[in-house]
């Protein structure tokens, strides 16, 4: 075998040289707080997961990132803001499914392009949705439920997280499946809306799954089904869509990383590296399926992989709600 004698030092030059070829902003990347726009208030799905990421990617950055709750217009105002951020890494949005697939097709006039105004991070969890009520509903099964809705049309009222956000979307495409339909109420995010199902200020709502366990759990609200193949760990005992009789409607949501179009490649990787080392940190894991979210595939969980989501989901939802004609204003 032919041998190099200098291959050690030969690797330090390569190494070296490697590091002169990225920007100088990305060597030092960060060397301050880095702000992460949620864009829907605090206490909601989004919210609740970006943050059990971002204290450890924090840690994994040696930085803070620091989120800023920027709710309105389902989500999209928030979105528009980080979309318009200085592409430096120092501001980045945690976004889902309602600011990145539903949008498109509910808002024409939306002032960001989910694909081409955004570095791709990764995606941080797959939420699903749960169908819930409020503790003293008298229906008692989904069945039951079905039934009441259908029967008086304007009598059950409907909360939401805002037009476009996965609450709203989950929702509408339940009431189309069963043929009912309810007087919607829309708020600042799904926390909110949670908080006030809490209060039985209305009488239900769709949403995604992981802020709601521990209420759930108290009784403090009904879960009447989850629309997902097979039972959560996290709520055993709440039926699937499919068990209570309704198996069409099959749903979850997600929550995914995005930097402003125009952020350095070698900050993209950065962070995208440190989410997926979060993702692998126990830490992460147990708590994310301890409130029911589901990991994310390997593959979403990187900048080319999540571009591949977003695009799908868009093509998926836009057909959608462009023929449910839902009014935005």
């Amino acid at each position: 075998m032919r041998q190099f004698p200098n291959l050690s030092a030969a690797l330090v030059v390569l190494g070296v040289c490697a590091g002169l070829s990225l920007p100088a902003d990305a060597q030092t990347y960060p060397d301050r707080a880095i702000t992460v726009i949620v864009p829907y208030a605090a206490g909601g799905n989004t919210d609740v997961v970006g943050r059990i990421v971002t204290e450890q990617m924090s840690n994994i950055l040696g930085q803070k990132l620091l989120i800023e709750n920027v709710g309105g217009a389902g989500g999209t105002s928030g979105s528009a803001r980080a979309s318009r951020a200085t592409p430096d890494g120092y501001t980045i949005l945690v976004g889902q499914m309602g600011t990145h697939a539903a949008a498109p097709g509910l808002y024409p006039k939306l002032s960001y392009d989910p694909v081409t105004d955004f570095e791709h991070v990764g995606q941080l969890s797959d939420t699903p949705i749960g169908i819930l009520v409020r503790k003293d509903f008298p229906a008692k099964t989904l069945g039951e439920f079905i039934s009441l809705l259908k029967a008086a049309p304007e009598k059950y009222n409907n909360g939401h997280g805002g037009v476009g956000a996965t609450s709203h979307v989950a929702c509408l495409y339940f009431t189309s499946l069963v043929g009912a339909r309810s007087p919607m109420i829309a708020y600042r995010g799904s926390g909110p809306a949670f908080n006030d199902l809490l209060g039985q200020q209305f009488d239900y709502l769709c949403d995604q799954i992981p802020h709601t366990v521990e209420h759930v759990k108290a009784g403090k609200v009904r879960m009447l089904a989850i629309a997902t193949p097979t039972r959560s760990d996290a709520l055993p005992d709440i039926p699937t869509t499919t068990e209570a009789g309704l198996p069409a409607f099959q749903a979850s949501g997600w929550n995914a990383m995005f930097a402003p179009k125009g952020t350095p490649v070698a900050i993209v990787n950065r962070l995208s590296e440190a989410l997926r080392a979060a993702l692998s940190l126990p830490a992460v894991t147990n708590r994310l399926e301890s409130i029911g979210a589901i990991l994310p595939q390997q593959e979403n969980r990187t900048p080319d992989g999540l571009r591949k989501l977003v695009a799908a989901e868009i093509a998926k939802w836009t057909p959608i709600l462009k023929a449910a004609n839902i009014p935005t204003e």
